[in-house]
C-alpha cells in the first residue's frame, strides 16, 4: 500500500542570489516557524534596522562575512556564526565590502518552544535502504 505524500514538501533556495530573498513559509506550509534564505551582494546591506513584536530570530551563516547589528552593538559575522536575537532587539545586517553573504533567518514565536528535539522525537520502525 503507497502511502500519501502528505508528511513532507521539497523545496530549493537556488536563484536566491538574484532574488535577494525567498521566504518558504507557503512552499513548504509551514506552521511553526518562518524561514527566510537570504543573499546580500558584496558591500550592501539591509536598508532597514528593525525589531520585533513577538518573534525571536536566529541567523546562520551560510557563507561570506560581514556586520551585524543589534541594539547599538556591531559585530563581525562570518561562514559558521550563528546569531540570536530576541524580539525587542533592533537589528540590521551588512556584507563585507569585499565578500557577499548568504544567510537563513529563522523566525519562531519567543518562548513557544515547549519541548527539544530529545524528548519529542520518537524511533520508527520504516527505515530507508542505506540502514
Amino acid at each position: 500500500m503507497e502511502k500519501a505524500q502528505t508528511n513532507y514538501k521539497v523545496a530549493s533556495f537556488a536563484g536566491v542570489e538574484t532574488a535577494g530573498r525567498m521566504t518558504f513559509k507557503d512552499m513548504l506550509d509551514l506552521s511553526g516557524s518562518e524561514l527566510s534564505v537570504n543573499a546580500l551582494p558584496a558591500g550592501v546591506s539591509v536598508p532597514f534596522t528593525h525589531w520585533h513584536k513577538r518573534n525571536e530570530e536566529v541567523y546562520v551563516i551560510l557563507s561570506g562575512k560581514g556586520q551585524f547589528y543589534v541594539d547599538g552593538e556591531e559585530f563581525a559575522v562570518a561562514q559558521g556564526s550563528v546569531i540570536r536575537v530576541s524580539p525587542a532587539g533592533e537589528r540590521c545586517l551588512k556584507a563585507d565590502a569585499t565578500s557577499p553573504l548568504l544567510y537563513l533567518c529563522i523566525q519562531t514565536e519567543a518562548n513557544s518552544l515547549v519541548q527539544a528535539t530529545e524528548n519529542d522525537g520518537v524511533l520508527a520502525a520504516s527505515k530507508p535502504s542505506w540502514l
